[in-house]
Formats: C-alpha cells, sequence, structure tokens
C-alpha cells in the first residue's frame, strides 16, 4: 500500500489539531480549578452557579482574551474604559501566576453562547 504525501500530510494535521485540541481542553480544565480555588462565583455567575449580579455566560463571544486578561489584571481601568457601575467593583488579580492567569483566561474565553 502506497501512502502519498497528501495523506501523510492530512495524518499530522490531523494529530497537529488533536493535540492542541487536548492542550487547548487542559488549559480550560486547569483554568476551571483556578476560577473555583479563587472563589470567582462569589462575585460572578457562570454555567447556573454564583451570584446572579454578576453574570459571565456567554462571557468568550462578547470579550477578546486579552480583554478578558485585562478585566481580571487591571479592573479599574477596565471599568473606567467601559463605564461599568457595578458594585462592589471588581478587585484585580496582578498577583495570579501567569500559568494560572493564562488557564482562566483560556477557561472564561471558551465560555461562548
Amino acid at each position: 500500500m502506497k501512502i502519498t504525501a497528501s495523506v501523510c500530510s492530512a495524518f499530522v494535521m490531523l494529530a497537529l489539531s488533536a493535540a492542541a485540541a487536548s492542550a487547548g481542553q487542559a488549559a480550560a480544565d486547569k483554568g476551571a480549578a483556578v476560577y473555583a480555588a479563587q472563589k470567582c462565583a462569589t462575585c460572578h455567575m457562570l454555567d447556573g452557579k454564583g451570584q446572579a449580579k454578576g453574570p459571565l455566560d456567554g462571557v468568550g463571544s462578547k470579550l477578546t482574551a486579552d480583554e478578558i486578561r485585562e478585566w481580571i489584571v487591571n479592573p479599574a481601568e477596565m471599568t473606567k474604559k467601559h463605564n461599568a457601575t457595578r458594585k462592589p467593583p471588581m478587585r484585580a488579580y496582578p498577583n495570579l501566576p501567569k500559568e494560572d492567569l493564562d488557564a482562566l483566561v483560556a477557561f472564561l474565553a471558551a465560555k461562548k453562547k
């Protein structure tokens, strides 16, 4: 049986795609753990759990990953930029380890309607 370059290339692309999806899922799973560990549900509702005044369902459809990241590390600036009026204001998480921050952003960015 002869395998052509295009078939081989298709298999490689499929494997890379699966690996990327797996890595993305792992980041999202870790992000869910960070969301729980940081007690985000105290102020935010997601998937029917948490504080109804701060809904995050569909946040990945409303904000880019960069905007989500900025809301986490610099909410005062984002509050001004978006004229947000929610009280109490969101506290900043500037010292969240980069790996945790990246995972949390991936988790929230995946929350699309």
